[in-house]
């Protein structure tokens, strides 16, 4: 026998439903469909059928029932039990009501009226009825009481339809299996990749903003910084340590490297109602809408301006000076820009100073990893606050770059899908990563979900933004998602998407490719695709990646 549900979920306070649903199943055939609590709407008026009897061959029953001692005084219905006796509507009347609202409703769905026989009931388990009573509007025919209901019900019910039921032919079978889905209202979810990822990223999103207790318990540290491995929420700390401190009434400053990463702060700022930092953005243009000059060359950015700054810094008006600076990503700044931005302060040596960072992800060089943490730290001096949970990737994802992000590295997020490996020559990966692209696609997978990072050469798309000098346009599509993003990991540090493919086409500097691998495989939140030589990659990456790499699933797009 087919039951809408399979298993009904009887309440407290159904008892009655489930006495009765457990002896329709017992004695109807096997070809009867049953539907417990049929919810139908006609025009404004809401009705629902107890019990649905839908038989093939013979017709349809509609079943109200009532639990507890049921009894007619004086044309008033009464239901009694063991907290008391109280009035009630017609049983049979609420059983005819939602008899016709179920005809016009099903036929209005299906386009065609249903014209087998159709009958409604009244339905006792707990109540005698005697055999000769009746009432206007009421047979007794149309009344099951306990005694029936335990050995007679199916007889009962099927002389009902057949001598007091509406319509003029039995039940076609044709015609039920037309009617079922609307009834089963089956809903198979778009087997799409996508779906599942926007339910794991609403749940990383939670346990990320779960971080603001770090703010709420460090509030009266004025100089601190914050360190923790990619994934762990630093970004969306560092904007809302700034909202705060801006709300406060202070002039904020809130600083970053990378033009992608800045493009994001200034769009997080400026969805605020409240008022915001004074500058948000990179510490270059910072100091260029202070006055410093434009220049070129590496010595330049690294030396001659953050001099200048802090030349300029020393004639500035107080007034226009910062309370305090909040620096994301703050490995990548150089000590001297530390210095000039250091001396744009109000109190240079004891204003608000909150730096959030990850020490192993300094791919730039900026600083000597032996001088980390030394005197020779420029953020050596404030208050260190470790932030130990990722919080960004899936497990499966985490596990993959766990050996460079130390110790206390502990993910959080949810199982996920397998990371997938692509091996192919390091001559061959790019081709390769973009077929990786359209197969993702073909999944199901929205274009807009995914990112192609490169670690050496730019890929083609990537490289004519570039040459054509288009970066903002470049940035804002990313930004807008307006379809799949490729770029390079130096450029993509605090960014993510869902997916990541890495395209792994090679290194500059070996050296700094360790740095690099753990950029590019923490970016993706729900699923990293590697493309490249296993064996380059393990020589970069070190035994423990080469382990981690060896528990992917291997995939050919």
């Amino acid at each position: 026998m087919r039951c809408i549900p399979e298993e009904p979920d009887f309440q407290d306070g159904h008892l009655a439903e489930r006495a009765v649903w457990n002896a329709l199943r017992a004695q109807l055939p096997d070809d009867v469909v049953l539907a417990h609590s049929v919810q139908i709407r006609h025009g404004r008026a809401e009705h629902e059928i107890d019990i649905l009897v839908l038989w093939p061959g013979v017709g349809v029953a509609v079943l109200e029932v009532k639990g507890g001692r049921v009894s007619v005084e004086n044309g008033q219905w009464y239901q009694s039990d063991r907290t008391g006796k109280r009035r009630m509507e017609s049983p049979v009347a609420q059983a005819q009501s939602a008899q016709h609202a179920f005809k016009d409703w099903i036929g209005s769905r299906l386009g065609t009226p249903l014209t087998s026989r159709i009958t409604y009931m009244a339905c006792f388990p707990y109540s005698d009825v005697q055999p000769g009573w009746e009432m206007a509007g009421t047979p007794r025919s149309l009344v099951i009481d306990q005694a029936e209901l335990a050995t007679g019900s199916a007889a009962k019910i099927r002389a009902a339809i057949q001598t007091e039921g509406q319509g003029s032919v039995p039940l076609s079978p044709k015609y039920l299996e037309r009617l079922l889905p609307h009834l089963s209202g089956d809903l198979t979810p778009a087997d799409r990749p996508g779906l599942d990822a926007a339910e794991l990223e609403d749940h990383q999103e939670r346990l990320t903003t779960r971080q603001k207790v770090l703010l709420d318990s460090t509030r009266s540290i004025t100089r601190a910084r914050f360190v923790g491995g990619a994934g762990s929420g630093k970004t969306w700390l560092a904007v809302e340590k700034a909202k705060r401190l801006a709300k406060a009434g202070q002039r904020v400053g809130l600083f970053c490297y990378n033009k992608g990463l800045s493009v994001h702060l200034r769009r997080e700022v400026g969805g605020w109602k409240q008022a915001g930092p004074v500058f948000v953005g990179e510490f270059h243009d910072y100091a260029q809408s202070l006055g410093v000059p434009d220049g070129s060359g590496q010595e330049y950015f690294d030396e001659e301006m953050p001099r200048l700054l802090k030349e300029l810094a020393d004639r500035l008006p107080v007034e226009e000076k910062l309370d305090a600076v909040v620096v994301d990503e703050a490995q990548d700044f150089a000590p001297l820009w530390w210095e000039a931005l250091l001396a744009c302060l109000k109190k240079p040596d004891d204003g608000g100073v909150y730096a959030f960072m990850d020490e192993r992800q300094n791919v730039y060089g900026r600083w000597d990893a032996a001088t980390a943490g030394t005197a020779e730290d420029p953020t050596a001096g404030l208050v260190t606050l470790h932030i130990d949970e990722n919080l960004r990737n899936t497990k499966r994802i985490a596990q993959t770059f766990r050996g460079f992000a130390g110790e206390h590295f502990s993910p959080r997020g949810g199982d996920g899908l397998p990371v997938r490996l692509v091996a192919c020559p390091t001559e061959d990966a790019l081709d390769v990563a973009s077929d990786c692209v359209d197969a993702l696609i073909n999944e199901g997978w929205a274009a807009n979900q995914i990112a192609l990072l490169t670690t050496n050469k730019r890929h083609p798309i990537h490289q004519d933004y570039y040459e054509s000098q288009r970066i903002p346009e470049y940035w804002k599509s990313f930004h807008d998602d307006d379809a799949e993003f490729y770029g390079h990991v130096l450029g993509f540090k605090g960014l993510e998407r869902s997916v990541v493919i890495l395209c792994v086409n090679g290194f500059k500097d070996m050296a700094r490719a360790p740095e690099q691998l753990y950029v590019g495989l923490s970016r993706a939140r729900c699923l990293l695709v590697v493309v490249g030589d296993p064996e380059l990659i393990a020589e970069a990456g070190g035994r423990e990646l080469e382990l981690a790499l060896g528990r992917t699933m291997s995939w050919n797009p």
